[in-house]
């Protein structure tokens, strides 16, 4: 028994056994620890919206697509380190591994210094150009701040939870998450409830697990010596590594700097329907944070499953593995959708009382739900060809959904919408977009997948 245990402790090869079973083995401990990391963000709601107001729960939800904005550095980082963590460890080659672990801490500690410096500059001036309603602004950028200069255990626990995965650990990830989820629930209801810190008090709360987790997951890399060495030499920037980790992530990080700049463009749209509507895309984000995990979970494992596979040059293994997973995917999904359609009114009751706002956020919610079946298909074919080491084609199908399709869709309904009765558009504009874009997007990932290209983009 304990020698079970303590194999779930363990970097994973995935280039042996069969694929559907060693993807749901690493994906299962993977999506718990994404429920309790979106835990941080949905408890952060929960606590704003029962015990400060519906205004505070608007605040909260409208600094989020800025927030994701100033952290694409990490994104970048720790997407180009868990590729090539996956294909070193894959290719069993110590020395090139340890240099990468230790110029991803390097490129991190750099990153956080220019989102301090950033955040600083630009989150009170870009709340006003968004038009952020003056009954919020002040909550927002408060909210803001706070966790941007808090940014080094953020940033430090999600690329070293990349580098984990990347190994084939997501059980290690998984415990120390919740540890601080755990944690974070307790500072939340002690910081707002007790000592009355309003939004300010969910930040400080979420700035200090997160740091807890990551100093957990840096103790246990220091531990696992049979794979590769931390020391400080590797710590050094090296062009070969850093360049190769900045190259492979950039387009992720890039990608979700436009996805940012997009959700920042229909936030503006959405912030002009009032608090009301901002409150509901709260709580509908949260629901759709929830609902979408098992699709980042399944292209994360699929990065991770493809990344070792090529490592090892077994690249039919790859493409078996590819079907079985997207089809793991594609039934999870289906099954969660039918689910939130079921009991959409209970999921948005838990973040407020206020009833016009729960049958708001569960008719918007409706829009778009049969979205997430196609988003399996996205994410779980974009994680083999990134795992692939074709980073640049998921950067454009992304950025051509969310730019070309979403912003014009979403601004051109609201324009023909415009009546007496509705000044602005209608609401349902800003959803409508959403699922369009995510249908085109699964059907362009599909098209890509097979045409075969990732194939050609080995390391």
């Amino acid at each position: 028994m304990l020698d079970k245990i303590k194999k779930l402790f363990q970097a994973t090869d995935m280039t042996e056994g069969t694929p559907w079973k060693r993807i749901v083995i690493f994906t299962v401990p993977m999506l718990i620890g994404n429920i309790a990391q979106q835990l941080y963000s949905t408890v952060d709601s929960i606590v704003v919206g029962k015990y400060v107001g519906d205004n505070a729960l608007a605040a909260v939800g409208s600094a989020t697509p800025i927030l994701n904005l100033l952290l694409v550095l990490f994104i970048g980082i720790s997407m180009g380190a868990s590729i090539m963590v996956a294909q070193y460890f894959g290719a069993k080659q110590r020395n090139e591994l340890s240099a990468t672990i230790g110029n991803c801490i390097t490129l991190t500690a750099v990153a956080v210094l220019i989102i301090m410096i950033a955040a600083l500059i630009i989150v009170r001036p870009l709340l006003e150009i968004l038009q952020t309603p003056s009954s919020i602004i002040d909550w927002c950028t408060s909210y803001l701040l706070i966790l941007c200069v808090g940014s080094v255990g953020s940033a430090y626990y999600n690329i070293l939870c990349g580098v984990l995965r990347g190994l084939g650990d997501a059980f290690s990830a998984l415990v120390y998450l919740v540890v601080a989820a755990v944690l974070n629930i307790v500072l939340d209801l002690l910081f707002v409830a007790k000592f009355n810190m309003g939004v300010s008090g969910v930040a400080w709360a979420t700035i200090i697990s997160q740091a807890v987790s990551a100093v957990l997951c840096f103790i246990k890399l220091k531990k696992m010596t049979e794979h590769f060495d931390l020391k400080i030499q590797y710590l050094k920037p090296m062009k070969t590594y850093a360049g190769k980790i900045i190259k492979l992530g950039v387009p992720s990080g890039l990608t979700q700097g436009i996805i940012s700049m997009a959700m920042i463009v229909v936030q503006s749209l959405t912030n002009s329907f009032g608090e009301m509507l901002i409150a509901a895309n709260v709580i509908i984000m949260r629901v759709d944070g929830f609902a979408m995990l098992p699709n980042f979970s399944f292209g994360t494992a699929m990065t991770t499953y493809a990344g070792q596979n090529v490592g090892a040059r077994k690249t039919d293994r790859v493409i078996q593995g590819a079907k079985q997973g997207t089809l793991l995917a594609v039934l999870t999904s289906s099954t969660l959708t039918v689910l939130i359609l079921l009991f959409g009114k209970q999921l948005m009751g838990i973040f407020t009382e206020t009833k016009e706002l729960v049958d708001l956020s569960r008719y918007m919610m409706g829009i778009i739900a049969a979205g997430y079946i196609a988003m399996a298909v996205t994410q779980s074919l974009s994680g083999v060809m990134r795992g692939a080491g074709d980073t640049m084609t998921p950067m454009w199908i992304s950025i051509i959904t969310t730019v070309i399709v979403r912003i014009p869709i979403a601004y051109g309904i609201a324009f023909i919408t415009r009546s007496p009765e509705f000044p602005n558009g209608r609401q349902e504009c800003v959803f409508i977009s959403l699922l369009c874009s995510w249908l085109i997007g699964a059907i362009l990932t599909m098209i890509f997948y097979l045409k075969g290209k990732w194939k050609k983009n080995l390391i």
